[in-house]
């Protein structure tokens, strides 16, 4: 996989469009869980919402590095 992409002559880093895709995923995971009602029995929501972010993210970012 190529570590830039070119949009209209501007290299962009992979990580970029991937880190949009992972918001992306989250927001749905996110409202997913909330209809669901598993906020209610986490101890610090936003904790758990940034965690959930980091491991979307990661896990989108490990196979372009390894």
């Amino acid at each position: 996989m190529p570590r830039e992409i070119a949009v209209y002559g501007i290299l962009l880093p992979t990580l970029l469009p991937l880190f949009v895709l992972s918001l992306l995923l989250q927001a749905g995971v996110d409202w997913l869980l909330g209809k669901l009602g598993v906020y209610e029995h986490v101890w610090h929501p936003a904790l758990f919402r940034w965690c959930l972010m980091a491991v979307i993210f990661g896990g989108l970012a490990l196979p372009l590095y390894h």
